[in-house]
């Protein structure tokens, strides 16, 4: 089983448009979509969903009333000002459990959070394993993990060689939470200055849990000049340059039509993703 994921320092520099076009170019695989706190691939794919699922993670106080002598020392110790008035304010209580060991009268429990939702979905293209993280809930690593672990699950029972993830931008818990043990990393990044220091830091990342590293420099010709950097950096850096996307007004045209880009136009820039594709493909399989 071949593991691809697609990620970027910063978010905006077309990541989820080019997994978007693999979707479309990969012949057997399953789809994940890392990016649970801003989930996106599925407004390309238009899945249907087959399977829906609650994600329980973290734990919150709750303070039963009729025990409660209101004595206040949990509201006095909360370091997270989370007890007012005798009541816990679920946004700011992180979920430590300090309030239920010290109450003298035991009238604080800790209680498991719906943080979200996991889907397994059918879309044209293949099973698509995707999220969605609750308002004002944390643990999105460990959703990301859940949904790599379902989807590698998928791939498992149907015989299917291929997984491609939309990771999700920055270089936080998600992105390790999505990176690691996979087989290879695409980083998308834009010739921007925000776009090469942000692609150094992933690299970082990439290069620590020993992933290797393809790059793709997306919009490439808005300012040649960065370009050059990029490609120069990488070539210090011992990394590969897995193609050049040109920008072109149809990306956004196939967004808002729903439907990836190599399939709304035979433009330059299809066969640029397509030769994308080939040199990805050719690098997973090595």
């Amino acid at each position: 089983m071949k593991e691809l994921v697609v990620l970027s320092g910063k978010g905006g520099t077309g990541k989820t448009s080019i997994v978007g076009s693999f979707a479309s170019l990969a012949k057997e695989k399953v789809l994940v979509d890392c990016d649970v706190d801003a989930a996106d691939l599925h407004l390309i794919l238009n899945p249907t969903t087959r399977e829906s699922n609650e994600f329980w993670s973290g734990q919150t106080a709750f303070i039963d009333s009729e025990k409660c002598n209101e004595c206040g020392l949990c509201q006095e110790l909360c370091r997270f000002d989370a007890i007012r008035n005798f009541k816990v304010d679920s946004v700011s209580c992180e979920g430590c459990g300090f309030c239920s060991h010290i109450c003298p009268v035991e009238a604080i429990t800790m209680e498991d959070n719906l943080s979200g939702q996991w889907f397994i979905s059918d879309t044209g293209y293949g099973p698509l394993v995707h999220a969605r993280l609750g308002i004002a809930q944390e643990n999105s690593g460990k959703l990301v993990a859940h949904v790599r672990q379902q989807g590698r699950q998928l791939a498992e029972n149907d015989g299917i060689g291929y997984i491609i993830s939309d990771g999700p931008p920055g270089i936080g818990c998600p992105v390790i939470s999505s990176l690691s043990g996979a087989g290879l990393a695409l980083l998308v990044t834009e010739p921007t200055l925000s776009g090469i220091h942000d692609l150094e830091r992933v690299i970082g990342v990439c290069l620590h849990f020993g992933v290797p590293v393809m790059v793709c420099i997306n919009k490439y010709d808005l300012n040649e000049d960065n370009t050059h950097r990029i490609e120069s950096y990488c070539l210090e850096q011992g990394l590969e340059i897995a193609g050049r996307v040109s920008f072109d007004n149809a990306v956004t045209e196939s967004i808002v039509r729903g439907i990836p880009v190599v399939e709304y136009t035979r433009d330059n820039v299809t066969h640029e993703i397509e030769s994308l594709w080939r040199c990805v493909k050719k690098r997973l399989e090595g």
